[in-house]
């Protein structure tokens, strides 16, 4: 069993399409005796990189990495580059979204694998000096917004010159999208999914459930430069990690240590951390004992902290000489921490995770010696936790868009990603409510007069069954009124006024016992009234059909003549056309007749002196016989003649 689950795995790798060979089947492997990293080392985990903007594929030293062209994942135009940072991958397009497109803007990625993803968002700006050079918007993945660019952030050469979060995608897609703020066009320069371990930064308690991680820093203390995971040569599993070089924490307060010993227990699953990241550090000195840094966050946030530790100082040679403790915000969160003890040998890796809520502005991190002098580190990272937001009901963010088609909806009204979530960019002309029972958001409103809309009104719009309340009055729609608009229990408004509707009312409009308000005002509907509509007049309902010059069959409309149910109507008329076709094959039959009789009549005439002329001639042949009979009888009778 166990061979013939690995052929099969081997099986689809082989298979797999670009751009990763692995597809993410690794991060689902329960075969023993293997483990997840064991087996997935001989495949790489699924990788995509799309350079905004470019046509072709691009590959960047001095790693050679590869990035995927940008091509049918979203709108935007595309445009020449300028890297606000060295840390931004050298590219030379971007894709940027202008406010005449709609103030939300997604880049819509298919076919990435469930999984765990870390996903990275590089920002640009424009090499054109009319356009703002640095536009703030904000951000979300997967409809929950993780990021607000802060003013001057490209004057930074850190972390401000992208956004990255740690989530799991499960439907087989990957929705980022750019909310405009007022401030300049949102600029992408490049995008990132790279798939990491599946309990990679595991925190606990919530850990994957609707939570996001958010990369805040990652810290390399005492490095001299700035490095990717990619320079480490580290293992991908571990998502290509950025750390920020941290020389010191402070003037005075600390050293730089470092070995060029090998590091056990480093590069190991779920997080792969580098080797040569435990190989510097920074540790106190005699005149500040304590190692302390603090760090500017935002505040009344949740964040998950990891302390990376390895006992490189070649003066420690065993457990006990170096004993702290950690304070995060003057509380005590790791008691006596050995890091000989903890991990088991020198040069050896240590992680220690903690997740803190913060209140205000700043979070101070200290290591605080109570065996030995010294306390020691080696990199901290920073990760804030966001509570992923309740999407809405697939079902009807499927029916908005052929809404969208069917209508012709302006760009500038956007409709793009999730139309309910973030909260705080909702999509034009929809309202939403959360729905506990299902734990989504669903529609519960269609505000969309005045837009300029045209097309027709489909019959997906029953697809959405939460709708209360329908507003397209002041547009240019045409077409009938939909029946399926019966099929909404929940609908208590429906303005169709001053729009191109024709036909008769469906009938089904008199199912909807919720309807307070039907305005069909000014269109060209004909007809009459369902009377089940009219019913609802006596309950307090109020509608109005006026200007339907058609409509009749309710009081302060036209009487109307004897009343067909549709199915009377569909029966007069295949009568009618069973008649016609009667008709026109008699008509046909006559007429083929009346033609036959001509013609027989136009070659009698033609014949007649011929015939009249043989009929003589016959006559006088008859008549020459009888005579040449007669001469003989009396020649007989008369006896031989004299000359005989």
């Amino acid at each position: 069993m166990l061979e013939f689950r690995v052929l099969l795995l081997l099986t689809s790798l082989l298979f797999a399409p670009k751009p990763s060979l692995a597809r993410g089947v690794c991060a689902y492997l329960a075969i023993k005796p293997f483990s997840l990293h064991e087996f997935c080392v001989l495949t790489a985990p699924y990788a995509l990189r799309i350079s905004c903007g470019a046509r072709d594929d691009v590959y960047t030293s001095p790693t050679n990495t590869h990035w995927y062209k940008d091509f049918a994942y979203t709108g935007g135009i595309p445009a020449n580059a300028i890297t606000p940072s060295f840390i931004s991958p050298p590219l030379k397009t971007l894709r940027y979204f202008p406010l005449s497109e709609g103030t939300e803007n997604c880049y819509n990625i298919k076919k990435v694998p469930r999984g765990h993803y870390l996903v990275r968002i590089f920002f640009g700006l424009l090499a054109e000096p009319s356009f703002d050079n640095e536009p703030l918007f904000d951000v979300s993945i997967e409809g929950t917004l993780i990021y607000s660019l802060p003013s001057g952030w490209s004057n930074h050469d850190d972390e401000h010159a992208f956004v990255e979060g740690l989530i799991f995608l499960k439907d087989g897609t990957s929705t980022l999208c750019f909310h405009s703020t007022g401030h300049g066009d949102p600029a992408i320069l490049s995008i990132e999914i790279l798939q990491i371990d599946n309990r990679a930064y595991y925190f606990g308690g919530g850990y994957g459930q609707g939570t996001i991680l958010r990369t805040d820093r990652r810290l390399n203390c005492g490095a001299e430069k700035s490095k990717f995971g990619a320079d480490y040569s580290a293992d991908r599993w571990g998502g290509d990690r950025f750390w920020n070089l941290l020389p010191t924490f402070g003037e005075n307060s600390d050293k730089v240590i470092s070995t060029q010993k090998s590091i056990k227990q480093s590069s190991q699953s779920p997080n792969f951390y580098p080797e040569a990241l435990y190989q510097n550090a920074l540790i106190s000195t005699d005149t500040q004992p304590d190692l302390m840094y603090t760090m500017e966050v935002e505040p009344t946030r949740n964040y998950s902290i990891w302390l990376h530790f390895a006992e490189i100082d070649p003066s420690v040679t065993e457990a006990g000489q170096r004993v702290f403790d950690v304070l995060i915000n003057g509380d005590l969160a790791f008691r006596d921490v050995d890091i000989v003890s903890m991990s088991g040998d020198i040069n050896s890796a240590l992680v220690l995770n903690k997740t803190y809520a913060v209140s205000g502005r700043s979070l101070t991190i200290t290591l605080h010696p109570t065996k030995g002098n010294y306390a020691l580190i080696c990199a901290i990272e920073l990760l804030e936790l966001v509570l992923a937001e309740s999407k809405t009901l697939p079902a009807e963010i499927e029916a908005l868009q052929k809404l969208k088609g069917a209508l012709g909806l302006p760009l500038r009204l956007g409709w793009n990603g999730d139309p309910c979530v973030p909260e705080q960019h909702p999509w034009s002309g929809v309202d939403c409510q959360y729905n506990r029972s299902i734990s989504k958001h669903v529609i519960d409103g269609l505000i969309l007069d005045n837009q300029g809309l045209r097309g027709f009104l489909p019959n997906d719009i029953s697809h959405l069954r939460h709708l209360q309340s329908i507003n397209l009055s002041g547009n240019s729609i045409s077409g009938g009124i939909p029946s399926s608009l019966g099929s909404i229990p929940t609908l208590e408004i429906l303005d169709l006024s001053f729009n191109s509707f024709n036909g008769s009312i469906p009938e089904g409009l008199g199912q909807l016992t919720s309807l307070r308000i039907l305005d069909l005002n000014g269109n060209s509907l004909s007809g009459k009234v369902p009377a089940a509509l009219g019913g609802r007049l006596l309950h307090g309902a109020s509608f109005n059909f006026t200007d339907n010059s058609g409509l009749c069959g309710i009081p302060g409309l036209a009487t109307c003549g004897p009343h067909l149910s549709v199915g009377a109507k569909i029966g007069i008329g295949l009568a009618s056309l069973v008649a016609l076709v009667l008709i026109a094959t008699c008509l046909t039959c006559w007429w083929k007749r009346r033609q036959n009789i001509l013609r027989a009549q136009r070659i009698a005439s033609r014949a007649a002196p011929y015939a009249k002329a043989r009929t003589h001639f016959n006559r006088d042949v008859q008549m020459a016989r009888h005579q040449s009979q007669e001469h003989a009888k009396t020649a007989a009778e008369n006896g031989p003649s004299l000359l005989a």
